[in-house]
Protein backbone atom coordinates (compact mmCIF):
# COMPACT_ATOMS: atom_id res chain seq x y z
CA UNK A 1 0.00 0.00 0.00
CA UNK A 2 1.19 3.18 -1.16
CA UNK A 3 2.35 5.57 1.84
CA UNK A 4 1.10 9.32 0.78
CA UNK A 5 2.66 12.47 2.36
CA UNK A 6 -0.68 13.10 4.06
CA UNK A 7 -0.51 9.58 5.77
CA UNK A 8 3.26 10.36 6.59
CA UNK A 9 1.98 13.42 8.41
CA UNK A 10 -1.03 11.46 10.32
CA UNK A 11 1.10 8.89 11.70
CA UNK A 12 3.48 11.70 13.39
CA UNK A 13 0.64 13.77 14.36
CA UNK A 14 -0.94 10.59 15.82
CA UNK A 15 2.78 9.74 17.57
CA UNK A 16 3.23 12.55 19.21
CA UNK A 17 -0.41 13.20 20.22
CA UNK A 18 -0.20 9.34 21.92
CA UNK A 19 2.57 11.22 24.24
CA UNK A 20 1.00 14.12 25.09
CA UNK A 21 -2.38 12.36 25.92
CA UNK A 22 -0.53 9.53 28.15
CA UNK A 23 1.90 12.72 30.04
CA UNK A 24 -1.12 14.42 30.67
CA UNK A 25 -2.60 11.23 32.81
CA UNK A 26 1.13 10.48 33.78
CA UNK A 27 3.00 11.16 36.92
CA UNK A 28 6.78 10.82 36.50
CA UNK A 29 8.94 10.97 39.36
CA UNK A 30 11.25 14.24 37.67
CA UNK A 31 9.81 17.55 36.94
CA UNK A 32 7.85 18.39 33.86
CA UNK A 33 10.74 19.71 31.82
CA UNK A 34 13.07 16.64 32.90
CA UNK A 35 10.00 14.33 31.64
CA UNK A 36 9.73 16.36 28.35
CA UNK A 37 13.48 16.37 27.93
CA UNK A 38 13.94 12.92 28.80
CA UNK A 39 10.93 11.87 26.27
CA UNK A 40 12.31 14.08 22.75
CA UNK A 41 15.81 12.29 23.77
CA UNK A 42 14.22 8.64 23.45
CA UNK A 43 11.18 8.91 21.78
CA UNK A 44 12.13 11.34 18.82
CA UNK A 45 14.04 8.52 17.47
CA UNK A 46 11.53 5.78 17.90
CA UNK A 47 8.99 7.83 16.33
CA UNK A 48 11.19 8.36 13.34
CA UNK A 49 12.31 4.91 13.00
CA UNK A 50 8.83 3.87 12.95
CA UNK A 51 8.09 5.96 10.22
CA UNK A 52 10.41 4.82 8.48
CA UNK A 53 9.42 1.27 8.72
CA UNK A 54 6.45 2.54 7.47
CA UNK A 55 8.13 4.51 4.28
CA UNK A 56 10.46 0.78 3.58
CA UNK A 57 7.97 -1.77 4.74
CA UNK A 58 4.61 -0.80 4.42
CA UNK A 59 1.81 0.39 6.71
CA UNK A 60 0.10 -3.09 6.89
CA UNK A 61 3.82 -4.68 8.07
CA UNK A 62 4.15 -2.25 10.63
CA UNK A 63 0.82 -2.63 11.89
CA UNK A 64 1.64 -5.96 12.96
CA UNK A 65 5.06 -5.50 14.53
CA UNK A 66 4.39 -2.15 16.15
CA UNK A 67 3.87 -3.66 19.87
CA UNK A 68 7.71 -4.52 19.19
CA UNK A 69 8.82 -1.45 17.56
CA UNK A 70 7.37 1.35 19.76
CA UNK A 71 5.07 -0.41 22.32
CA UNK A 72 7.65 -2.02 24.36
CA UNK A 73 10.35 0.22 24.12
CA UNK A 74 8.09 2.86 25.36
CA UNK A 75 6.50 1.22 27.80
CA UNK A 76 9.96 0.19 29.33
CA UNK A 77 11.12 3.89 29.37
CA UNK A 78 8.46 5.48 30.75
CA UNK A 79 8.37 2.45 33.79
CA UNK A 80 11.78 3.54 34.57
CA UNK A 81 10.91 7.37 34.96
CA UNK A 82 7.64 6.50 36.50
CA UNK A 83 6.39 7.46 40.06
CA UNK A 84 3.63 5.16 39.68
CA UNK A 85 4.64 1.32 39.61
CA UNK A 86 3.33 -1.98 38.57
CA UNK A 87 -0.73 -1.64 37.90
CA UNK A 88 -1.08 1.99 37.85
CA UNK A 89 1.34 2.51 35.56
CA UNK A 90 0.28 0.00 33.48
CA UNK A 91 -3.22 1.13 33.49
CA UNK A 92 -2.50 4.60 32.39
CA UNK A 93 -0.07 3.35 30.00
CA UNK A 94 -2.45 0.85 27.84
CA UNK A 95 -5.45 3.72 28.55
CA UNK A 96 -3.45 6.48 26.87
CA UNK A 97 -2.54 3.43 23.80
CA UNK A 98 -5.54 2.16 23.63
CA UNK A 99 -7.97 5.56 23.69
CA UNK A 100 -5.04 7.10 20.50
CA UNK A 101 -5.09 3.71 18.71
CA UNK A 102 -9.05 3.92 18.93
CA UNK A 103 -8.74 7.15 17.19
CA UNK A 104 -6.23 5.32 14.66
CA UNK A 105 -8.57 2.58 13.99
CA UNK A 106 -11.69 4.73 13.53
CA UNK A 107 -10.06 7.24 10.96
CA UNK A 108 -8.86 4.70 8.77
CA UNK A 109 -12.04 2.97 8.92
CA UNK A 110 -13.81 6.41 7.96
CA UNK A 111 -11.33 6.66 5.23
CA UNK A 112 -12.20 3.55 3.59
CA UNK A 113 -16.23 4.13 3.62
CA UNK A 114 -15.44 7.76 2.33
CA UNK A 115 -11.73 8.48 1.30
CA UNK A 116 -12.18 7.20 -2.34
CA UNK A 117 -8.47 6.32 -2.33
CA UNK A 118 -7.27 9.13 -1.17
CA UNK A 119 -5.76 10.05 2.27
CA UNK A 120 -7.46 13.37 2.97
CA UNK A 121 -10.23 12.00 5.78
CA UNK A 122 -7.19 10.22 7.72
CA UNK A 123 -5.86 13.40 7.94
CA UNK A 124 -8.47 15.74 8.48
CA UNK A 125 -9.96 12.72 11.28
CA UNK A 126 -6.97 12.84 13.54
CA UNK A 127 -6.26 16.35 13.34
CA UNK A 128 -9.11 16.62 14.90
CA UNK A 129 -10.14 13.89 16.88
CA UNK A 130 -6.84 13.98 18.95
CA UNK A 131 -7.10 17.64 20.13
CA UNK A 132 -10.90 16.94 21.20
CA UNK A 133 -9.04 13.64 23.07
CA UNK A 134 -6.96 15.28 24.55
CA UNK A 135 -9.38 18.35 25.96
CA UNK A 136 -12.02 15.75 27.06
CA UNK A 137 -8.58 14.46 29.13
CA UNK A 138 -7.84 17.83 30.38
CA UNK A 139 -11.44 19.13 30.75
CA UNK A 140 -12.78 16.08 32.74
CA UNK A 141 -10.52 13.51 33.83
CA UNK A 142 -7.18 14.83 34.40
CA UNK A 143 -7.50 16.07 37.89
CA UNK A 144 -9.55 13.10 39.61
CA UNK A 145 -7.54 10.34 37.73
CA UNK A 146 -4.29 11.95 39.44
CA UNK A 147 -5.75 12.28 43.02
CA UNK A 148 -7.09 8.94 42.74
CA UNK A 149 -3.60 7.35 41.79
CA UNK A 150 -2.22 9.26 45.17
CA UNK A 151 -5.40 8.22 46.87
CA UNK A 152 -5.88 4.41 46.02
CA UNK A 153 -2.48 2.56 45.63
CA UNK A 154 -3.99 -0.86 45.63
CA UNK A 155 -6.58 -2.89 43.36
CA UNK A 156 -5.26 -1.60 40.10
CA UNK A 157 -4.27 -5.19 39.17
CA UNK A 158 -7.55 -6.19 37.54
CA UNK A 159 -8.42 -2.98 35.71
CA UNK A 160 -4.22 -2.94 34.33
CA UNK A 161 -4.71 -6.15 32.80
CA UNK A 162 -8.25 -5.89 31.36
CA UNK A 163 -6.57 -2.85 29.17
CA UNK A 164 -3.66 -4.90 28.47
CA UNK A 165 -5.99 -7.35 26.55
CA UNK A 166 -8.27 -4.58 25.14
CA UNK A 167 -5.34 -3.18 23.60
CA UNK A 168 -3.95 -6.59 22.12
CA UNK A 169 -7.28 -7.44 21.11
CA UNK A 170 -7.50 -3.74 19.05
CA UNK A 171 -4.40 -4.79 17.17
CA UNK A 172 -5.09 -8.14 16.60
CA UNK A 173 -8.45 -7.20 15.46
CA UNK A 174 -7.09 -4.76 12.57
CA UNK A 175 -3.89 -6.09 11.41
CA UNK A 176 -4.50 -9.82 11.32
CA UNK A 177 -4.18 -11.62 9.35
CA UNK A 178 -3.83 -8.54 7.00
CA UNK A 179 -5.77 -5.36 7.56
CA UNK A 180 -9.46 -4.87 8.63
CA UNK A 181 -9.76 -2.63 5.28
CA UNK A 182 -8.87 -5.99 3.06
CA UNK A 183 -11.66 -8.10 5.22
CA UNK A 184 -14.89 -6.33 4.62
CA UNK A 185 -16.90 -9.13 6.18
CA UNK A 186 -15.20 -8.54 9.60
CA UNK A 187 -15.73 -4.83 9.53
CA UNK A 188 -19.59 -5.26 11.41
CA UNK A 189 -17.63 -6.95 14.36
CA UNK A 190 -14.81 -4.31 14.38
CA UNK A 191 -17.10 -1.85 14.70
CA UNK A 192 -18.91 -3.33 17.61
CA UNK A 193 -15.75 -3.44 19.23
CA UNK A 194 -14.82 0.34 18.68
CA UNK A 195 -18.34 1.14 19.99
CA UNK A 196 -17.66 -1.48 23.47
CA UNK A 197 -14.25 0.10 23.84
CA UNK A 198 -15.71 3.23 25.26
CA UNK A 199 -18.56 1.64 27.26
CA UNK A 200 -16.12 -0.48 29.42
CA UNK A 201 -13.43 2.44 30.15
CA UNK A 202 -16.74 4.34 31.15
CA UNK A 203 -17.26 1.66 33.75
CA UNK A 204 -13.96 1.21 35.12
CA UNK A 205 -14.00 5.06 35.28
CA UNK A 206 -17.45 4.59 37.27
CA UNK A 207 -16.27 1.83 39.64
CA UNK A 208 -12.74 3.94 40.11
CA UNK A 209 -14.60 7.55 40.68
CA UNK A 210 -16.83 5.58 43.64
CA UNK A 211 -13.12 4.65 44.73
CA UNK A 212 -12.54 8.45 45.24
CA UNK A 213 -15.26 9.54 46.80
CA UNK A 214 -15.12 6.92 49.40
CA UNK A 215 -11.14 8.66 49.80
CA UNK A 216 -12.27 12.11 49.77
CA UNK A 217 -15.30 11.05 52.43
CA UNK A 218 -12.50 9.25 54.34
CA UNK A 219 -10.26 12.50 54.59
CA UNK A 220 -13.15 14.63 55.47
CA UNK A 221 -13.96 11.74 58.28
CA UNK A 222 -10.55 11.96 59.62
CA UNK A 223 -10.51 15.96 59.70
CA UNK A 224 -13.83 16.01 61.51
CA UNK A 225 -12.41 13.80 64.02
CA UNK A 226 -9.67 15.71 64.26
CA UNK A 227 -11.50 19.12 64.76
CA UNK A 228 -13.54 17.08 67.21
CA UNK A 229 -10.62 15.91 69.51
CA UNK A 230 -9.18 19.65 69.31
CA UNK A 231 -12.81 20.79 70.41
CA UNK A 232 -12.63 17.89 73.32
CA UNK A 233 -9.27 19.08 74.32
CA UNK A 234 -10.47 22.92 74.60
CA UNK A 235 -13.33 21.95 76.49
CA UNK A 236 -11.14 19.98 79.17
CA UNK A 237 -8.65 22.60 79.63
CA UNK A 238 -11.89 24.90 80.54
CA UNK A 239 -13.03 22.27 82.67
CA UNK A 240 -9.84 21.99 84.53
CA UNK A 241 -9.86 26.22 84.63
CA UNK A 242 -12.95 26.10 86.39
CA UNK A 243 -11.99 23.22 88.69
CA UNK A 244 -8.93 24.95 90.11
CA UNK A 245 -11.13 28.18 90.21
CA UNK A 246 -13.66 25.85 92.48
CA UNK A 247 -10.71 24.74 94.35
CA UNK A 248 -8.84 27.80 95.22
CA UNK A 249 -11.90 28.96 96.90
CA UNK A 250 -11.23 26.04 99.37
CA UNK A 251 -8.04 26.61 99.89
CA UNK A 252 -8.35 30.39 100.40
CA UNK A 253 -11.21 29.27 102.82
CA UNK A 254 -8.50 26.89 105.03
CA UNK A 255 -6.02 29.13 104.52
CA UNK A 256 -7.55 31.93 106.16
CA UNK A 257 -8.51 29.61 109.12
CA UNK A 258 -5.37 28.73 109.61
CA UNK A 259 -4.30 31.99 109.73
CA UNK A 260 -6.85 33.26 112.20
CA UNK A 261 -6.47 31.07 114.73
CA UNK A 262 -2.44 31.93 114.45
CA UNK A 263 -1.50 28.45 113.10
CA UNK A 264 1.18 30.27 110.34
CA UNK A 265 3.51 27.06 109.68
CA UNK A 266 0.60 25.16 109.41
CA UNK A 267 -0.49 27.62 106.64
CA UNK A 268 2.83 28.32 105.28
CA UNK A 269 2.93 24.38 104.89
CA UNK A 270 -0.43 24.03 103.43
CA UNK A 271 0.40 26.73 101.24
CA UNK A 272 3.28 24.91 99.38
CA UNK A 273 1.59 21.66 98.77
CA UNK A 274 -0.83 23.34 97.16
CA UNK A 275 1.96 25.21 94.81
CA UNK A 276 3.80 21.73 94.28
CA UNK A 277 -0.18 20.30 93.23
CA UNK A 278 -0.14 22.85 91.02
CA UNK A 279 3.21 23.02 89.23
CA UNK A 280 2.34 19.64 88.69
CA UNK A 281 -0.12 19.50 87.26
CA UNK A 282 0.67 22.71 85.22
CA UNK A 283 3.73 20.85 84.25
CA UNK A 284 1.63 17.62 82.50
CA UNK A 285 -0.35 19.64 80.86
CA UNK A 286 1.87 22.26 78.99
CA UNK A 287 4.19 19.61 76.93
CA UNK A 288 4.89 22.19 74.50
CA UNK A 289 4.58 26.16 73.85
CA UNK A 290 2.48 25.78 70.88
CA UNK A 291 -1.19 25.86 72.28
CA UNK A 292 -2.65 23.85 69.39
CA UNK A 293 -0.24 20.99 69.66
CA UNK A 294 -0.38 21.56 73.19
CA UNK A 295 -4.17 20.55 72.64
CA UNK A 296 -3.54 17.46 71.09
CA UNK A 297 -0.96 15.91 72.85
CA UNK A 298 -2.58 16.71 76.92
CA UNK A 299 -5.54 15.09 74.97
CA UNK A 300 -3.79 11.85 73.98
CA UNK A 301 -2.08 11.99 77.22
CA UNK A 302 -5.26 11.41 79.25
CA UNK A 303 -6.33 8.93 76.65
CA UNK A 304 -3.25 7.13 77.07
CA UNK A 305 -3.42 7.42 80.72
CA UNK A 306 -7.16 5.62 80.83
CA UNK A 307 -5.41 2.75 79.24
CA UNK A 308 -2.43 2.46 81.54
CA UNK A 309 -0.32 2.67 78.62
CA UNK A 310 3.13 4.86 78.77
CA UNK A 311 3.66 6.90 76.44
CA UNK A 312 7.06 9.49 76.34
CA UNK A 313 7.27 12.77 74.54
CA UNK A 314 10.40 14.47 73.85
CA UNK A 315 9.05 17.38 71.77
CA UNK A 316 12.22 20.14 71.04
CA UNK A 317 10.31 22.79 68.99
CA UNK A 318 9.66 26.35 70.51
CA UNK A 319 7.21 28.84 69.96
CA UNK A 320 7.76 29.84 66.73
CA UNK A 321 5.13 29.82 63.76
CA UNK A 322 3.86 26.29 62.72
CA UNK A 323 1.16 24.91 60.50
CA UNK A 324 -0.63 23.74 62.97
CA UNK A 325 -3.63 22.35 60.75
CA UNK A 326 -1.48 20.06 59.03
CA UNK A 327 0.63 18.98 61.77
CA UNK A 328 -2.39 18.49 64.04
CA UNK A 329 -3.69 15.85 61.48
CA UNK A 330 0.00 14.31 61.68
CA UNK A 331 -0.07 13.70 65.64
CA UNK A 332 -3.73 12.90 66.16
CA UNK A 333 -3.97 10.50 63.45
CA UNK A 334 -0.85 8.94 64.41
CA UNK A 335 -1.06 8.82 68.00
CA UNK A 336 -4.81 7.58 67.31
CA UNK A 337 -3.11 4.21 65.53
CA UNK A 338 -0.60 3.87 67.98
CA UNK A 339 -3.71 4.26 71.13
CA UNK A 340 -5.48 1.39 68.64
CA UNK A 341 -2.73 -0.84 68.61
CA UNK A 342 -1.91 -0.58 72.50
CA UNK A 343 -5.63 -1.79 73.59
CA UNK A 344 -4.62 -4.95 71.65
CA UNK A 345 -1.17 -5.61 73.62
CA UNK A 346 -1.04 -7.04 77.50
CA UNK A 347 -0.29 -3.98 79.82
CA UNK A 348 3.52 -4.62 80.24
CA UNK A 349 3.82 -4.14 76.43
CA UNK A 350 1.95 -0.83 76.61
CA UNK A 351 4.39 2.05 75.26
CA UNK A 352 4.67 4.44 72.87
CA UNK A 353 6.85 7.71 72.39
CA UNK A 354 6.81 10.71 70.04
CA UNK A 355 9.68 12.82 68.94
CA UNK A 356 9.79 16.30 67.39
CA UNK A 357 12.88 18.18 66.65
CA UNK A 358 14.81 20.18 63.96
CA UNK A 359 17.48 19.05 61.83
CA UNK A 360 18.65 21.55 58.78
CA UNK A 361 16.10 22.77 56.98
CA UNK A 362 13.50 19.77 58.43
CA UNK A 363 10.99 19.03 60.76
CA UNK A 364 10.86 15.42 62.02
CA UNK A 365 8.42 13.77 63.67
CA UNK A 366 8.75 9.96 65.16
CA UNK A 367 6.12 8.28 66.04
CA UNK A 368 6.55 4.79 67.88
CA UNK A 369 4.67 2.45 69.42
CA UNK A 370 4.70 -1.58 70.22
CA UNK A 371 3.09 -4.01 68.17
CA UNK A 372 1.62 -7.56 67.96
CA UNK A 373 4.02 -10.28 67.30
CA UNK A 374 4.44 -11.20 63.49
CA UNK A 375 2.94 -7.63 62.40
CA UNK A 376 5.58 -6.57 59.47
CA UNK A 377 5.70 -3.48 57.66
CA UNK A 378 7.94 -3.15 54.87
CA UNK A 379 9.90 0.31 54.31
CA UNK A 380 7.68 2.39 51.84
CA UNK A 381 4.55 0.19 52.43
CA UNK A 382 1.40 1.46 53.93
CA UNK A 383 -0.31 -1.18 56.21
CA UNK A 384 -3.54 -2.75 55.21
CA UNK A 385 -6.32 -1.51 58.79
CA UNK A 386 -7.55 -3.54 60.82
CA UNK A 387 -10.53 -1.55 61.42
CA UNK A 388 -13.74 -2.10 59.61
CA UNK A 389 -16.44 0.53 58.03
CA UNK A 390 -15.66 2.82 55.46
CA UNK A 391 -14.68 5.93 57.61
CA UNK A 392 -11.44 3.73 58.66
CA UNK A 393 -8.16 2.98 57.13
CA UNK A 394 -6.77 6.59 56.38
CA UNK A 395 -5.06 7.52 59.14
CA UNK A 396 -1.78 6.83 57.28
CA UNK A 397 -2.74 8.31 54.21
CA UNK A 398 -4.07 11.73 56.02
CA UNK A 399 -0.24 11.55 57.22
CA UNK A 400 1.45 11.39 54.28
CA UNK A 401 -1.10 13.88 52.38
CA UNK A 402 -0.42 16.53 55.02
CA UNK A 403 3.21 15.40 55.34
CA UNK A 404 3.55 16.61 51.17
CA UNK A 405 1.38 19.19 51.35
CA UNK A 406 3.91 20.83 53.44
CA UNK A 407 6.86 19.95 50.91
CA UNK A 408 7.68 16.22 53.12
CA UNK A 409 7.00 12.98 52.94
CA UNK A 410 6.21 9.96 55.51
CA UNK A 411 7.51 6.35 55.62
CA UNK A 412 6.60 3.64 57.92
CA UNK A 413 8.28 0.19 59.04
CA UNK A 414 8.34 -2.18 62.18
CA UNK A 415 11.57 -2.83 63.59
CA UNK A 416 12.49 -4.87 66.85
CA UNK A 417 8.60 -5.19 67.85
CA UNK A 418 8.10 -1.49 67.25
CA UNK A 419 6.12 0.52 65.06
CA UNK A 420 7.37 3.37 63.29
CA UNK A 421 5.79 6.25 61.34
CA UNK A 422 8.49 8.68 60.27
CA UNK A 423 7.95 11.93 59.07
CA UNK A 424 9.31 15.00 57.18
CA UNK A 425 8.46 18.46 56.55
CA UNK A 426 10.16 20.78 55.19
CA UNK A 427 11.11 24.05 56.86
CA UNK A 428 12.44 27.76 55.59
CA UNK A 429 14.53 28.95 58.35
CA UNK A 430 14.59 32.57 58.06
CA UNK A 431 16.63 33.00 61.03
CA UNK A 432 18.04 30.31 63.98
CA UNK A 433 15.06 30.97 66.27
CA UNK A 434 12.16 31.52 63.92
CA UNK A 435 11.03 28.58 61.61
CA UNK A 436 8.69 29.31 58.88
CA UNK A 437 7.49 26.71 56.78
CA UNK A 438 7.06 26.60 52.86
CA UNK A 439 3.68 26.48 51.16
CA UNK A 440 4.66 25.44 48.16
CA UNK A 441 2.81 22.40 47.30
CA UNK A 442 5.39 19.68 45.75
CA UNK A 443 5.83 15.88 46.32
CA UNK A 444 8.74 14.24 47.57
CA UNK A 445 8.79 10.86 47.07
CA UNK A 446 12.08 9.31 48.27
CA UNK A 447 13.77 11.43 50.31
CA UNK A 448 12.37 10.68 53.55
CA UNK A 449 13.75 7.68 54.99
CA UNK A 450 17.29 9.29 53.46
CA UNK A 451 16.76 12.30 55.26
CA UNK A 452 16.10 10.84 57.98
CA UNK A 453 18.91 8.43 58.40
CA UNK A 454 21.04 11.60 58.00
CA UNK A 455 19.39 13.50 60.45
CA UNK A 456 19.88 10.52 62.67
CA UNK A 457 23.50 10.05 62.42
CA UNK A 458 24.50 14.12 62.92
CA UNK A 459 21.58 14.56 65.43
CA UNK A 460 21.69 11.25 67.81
CA UNK A 461 19.34 8.67 66.96
CA UNK A 462 15.84 8.44 68.78
CA UNK A 463 16.25 6.11 71.74
CA UNK A 464 14.76 2.93 70.81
Amino acid sequence: MEVTLLKELSIIWSLCHILILFILLYRSKYSQKKTFFLTCIFMGPLIVLNLLGVIFLGIERMGQIFVLTCTLPSLVFYYLISQDRKWRFLFTFCLADTAAYWVIIVTNILNWYFGMGKDVVIFAGRLALFPILEWVAVRFLRKPYLELQTAVPKGWGFFAVMSAFYYVLLIAAVNFPVSIVKRPEDMPVMILILILMPLTYLTIFASLYRQLLLYRKGQEERIWQEQRRQMEARLENQERIRRLKHDMKAHTITLSGLLASGEIEEAQSYMWNMVYEYDQETSRQNICSNAYLNSVFSHFVQRFEKIDAELELDIQIGEEELPFMELCQIISNGLENSWDALQELPLRKRKASLEMRYSKEYLLIRMRNRCKTGFYVKKGDLPASSKQGPEHGFGLRTIQDAARKLEGDMICYTKEGYFLVDVMIKAVRENPDVIVFSERKKQVTNGSERGMMEADNKAGTPSE
